[in-house]
């Protein structure tokens, strides 16, 4: 029997579809976070990217998010390794670290709704979407002490 591709290859060997499939569909890098401009800490919030369709835990216009979206990441092999925010339980961190993907994870587990069933995912616990918020101060309303 072959091993898993992630844990065969680099992120820089996954073709496409491979590198796609490792999202696990939490929607955690689709909450909106500050950081603060001294210390360089940052504060997870309940709040998701105007985007963000909560039930699916999946962006609206995935292809066109870039564009779309002006503070939106996109995440590359090389920069997985330097985003402080990317969740300590994200596919993309835990590959890059030579770490195996949690049970609950689409690609082990064989369910899409496996990451849900185990509360992983934001589903749930989104407060607000960026098409909510006035003024920047409206976010500290939906500051959390942990990531979600």
């Amino acid at each position: 029997m072959q091993a898993p591709f992630w844990k065969t290859k680099t992120l820089d060997e996954m073709s496409g579809p491979e590198w796609e499939s490792l999202c696990d569909g939490c929607g955690k890098c689709c909450m909106s976070k500050l950081e603060d401009e001294d210390s360089g800490a940052i504060y997870y919030t309940t709040v998701a990217c105007r985007l963000f369709e909560e039930g699916s835990c999946r962006c609206s216009d995935y292809p066109n998010r870039l564009a779309t979206v002006d503070d939106c990441v996109k995440l590359t092999p090389a920069n997985v390794q330097t985003i402080s925010w990317l969740p300590y339980s994200c596919a993309y961190r835990l590959v890059a670290e030579g770490q195996d993907l949690y049970w609950w994870h689409p690609l082990v587990s064989g369910d899409p709704d496996s990451v849900h069933a185990a509360g992983i995912s934001v589903r749930g616990r989104v407060t607000a979407s960026e098409r909510d918020m006035g003024s920047p101060e409206d976010y500290f309303d939906h500051m959390i002490e942990d990531e979600l």
